[in-house]
């Protein structure tokens, strides 16, 4: 059971042991959240039974059809992540910057009932995308004097007879991975010696996944609003990593330093549907449900690595440099169902509260027919142990401040997906809640509007910088304690018609 104290710890740091896919890659793409438009995102997305933005397409689009008029928005976003890492006793942060387009959308809406305000009053039409999930990040870990290394994981699968050309043909060819005749084991001068070393490692990653929605939503008689939307999911997501250990306190025999770098890319396209209904009992009060199938991916893995040493020898020092082959693996991917429960409240003319509640049940998500045949079997049944079904909260408020101002807040707990105990282990990551708060200012001017948020998201994880050996005569890597903080600016215009 001790390889499961590792399990899951790879999904931050650890791209895709032996070109498998697992319940690392399932988690990555289907924890995903409601994002859209800087009105949205500023009252923490709670747009399930509020409608008239967007946003709602990837909610409940049954929001579309309060619409009263037709529209347009387009809302860029600048991006702050920052991560701080503390592992053995040092602590490191690093950050990374980006800029992207958050959302782009059009809605047409059509009166269908003339003066005559019964049956259905108008249907509204959208198109346009959310920006759903983005992986930007970037991130350094160091230690000293550690207790193990990532030359204990190839040992332990050569003497298992594993041979990959990824790991441990590579660390047999650059001279770090040895064979004692004697013993018949192999085994590494850091192990011999009792480690000890020095352990850095940095981790980027890039890429996004942008829903684009044809959205179809009707209203009838200002009380019911039922919507549909068909989402048409573009993934991509890119991870290289670079683990670098080195004998700072010379007292490794033979061994000096060691690199080894993994560079993962996935990319691919998935499709799903969601269907809503917001209720009005009175004017006041909105009521909104919603479904989400299971989005379906088709997704393709490009994987490689490679490994440079430094080794002295009795007769002076070489360098070796070796890289894997290039690898490519198709496969399909099914996220959990989603189901969304909202409310809000309109205080007249002077403003609203909401409020959205989402149930993901994350251990239904599967891995399904790979390239060559793989059933997923076994790393199914670990999907399905290790993860749980999760809650997320959203909660939103809006002030109109004047005839051209409103003041917005919002705030918004993503659930960890991952159990309390699985595979006879307790799990860190099962606290690893996302925490966010909002704020921003709109304005509105006749026909056309503009909108500022600003949003501040942290959540705390615990991640392994490598697998952990099978055998126990290896110790146990230790784990970093990882704090993501993420800092959005985002800026909507808007135009009606």
């Amino acid at each position: 059971m001790k390889k499961y104290i590792f399990l899951f710890s790879i999904v931050l740091l650890v791209p895709v042991a032996s070109m498998a896919q697992d319940l690392a890659d399932a988690l990555r793409y289907s924890n995903i959240s409601a994002a859209g438009t800087a009105r949205a995102g500023a009252m923490g997305n709670a747009f399930g039974a509020l409608g008239g933005d967007f946003t709602s397409a990837s909610i409940n689009p049954a929001g579309l059809g309060l619409y009263r008029s037709s529209e347009f928005t387009i809302t860029p976003v600048s991006m702050n992540t920052s991560v701080e890492s503390k592992y053995y006793g040092t602590s490191r942060e690093d950050s990374d910057y980006k800029f992207a387009l958050n959302n782009i959308s059009y809605v047409n809406t059509i009166s269908m009932a003339g003066t005559n305000e019964a049956g259905i009053v108008s249907m509204s039409l959208g198109i346009g995308y959310n920006r759903i999930k983005d992986f930007n990040s970037y991130g350094i870990i160091q230690g000293f004097d550690v207790n193990g290394s990532y030359l204990d994981y190839f040992a332990d699968r050569a003497n298992r007879g594993i041979w990959s050309d990824y790991y441990e043909k590579l660390a047999w060819k650059t001279d770090v991975l040895l064979y004692d005749e004697n013993n018949d084991e192999y085994w590494s001068d850091l192990q011999d010696a009792e480690y000890k070393q020095s352990q850095r490692k940095t981790i980027s990653k890039s890429g996004s996944i942008d829903e684009y929605s044809i959205v179809a939503s009707f209203n009838f008689n200002h009380k019911l609003y039922l919507g549909i939307s068909w989402g048409i999911n573009d993934l991509y997501y890119s991870e290289s990593s670079r683990l670098y250990e080195n004998d700072d306190n010379n007292n490794i025999p033979y061994f000096n330093n060691m690199e080894f770098n993994s560079n993962l890319n996935t990319w691919g396209t998935g499709h799903n549907f969601k269907f809503g209904a917001i209720y009005k009992p009175i004017n006041e009060v909105r009521l909104g449900v919603s479904i989400h199938t299971p989005t379906w991916y088709r997704l393709q893995d490009d994987f490689s690595t490679s490994m440079n040493t430094s080794i002295t020898y009795a007769d002076g020092s070489e360098t070796y440099d070796e890289s894997s082959p290039y690898n490519e693996y198709d496969y399909r991917l099914q996220t959990p169902l989603r189901a969304t429960f909202s409310g809000a409240f309109v205080i007249g003319k002077v403003g609203l509260l909401s409020a959205d509640y989402e149930l993901v049940n994350y251990s239904n998500a599967k891995l399904r027919d790979g390239g060559d045949g793989y059933d997923f079997y076994s790393e199914n049944t670990d999907i399905g142990e290790a993860y749980k079904t999760s809650g997320n909260l959203r909660l939103g408020g809006e002030l109109v401040a004047s005839k051209n101002f409103r003041l917005r807040g919002g705030f918004e707990y993503h659930g960890s997906a991952f159990e309390s105990t699985a595979f006879n282990a307790s799990q860190k990551n099962a606290d690893a809640n996302l925490l966010v708060y909002s704020g921003g200012i709109g304005y509105y001017a006749g026909k056309f509007f503009a909108d500022l948020t600003y949003r501040y998201s942290t959540i705390t994880e615990y991640d392994a910088l490598y697998p952990t050996p099978h055998l126990e005569a290896y110790p146990i890597p230790e784990m970093a304690s990882l704090k993501s903080v993420k800092n959005d600016v985002l800026f909507t215009l808007g135009f009606r018609f």
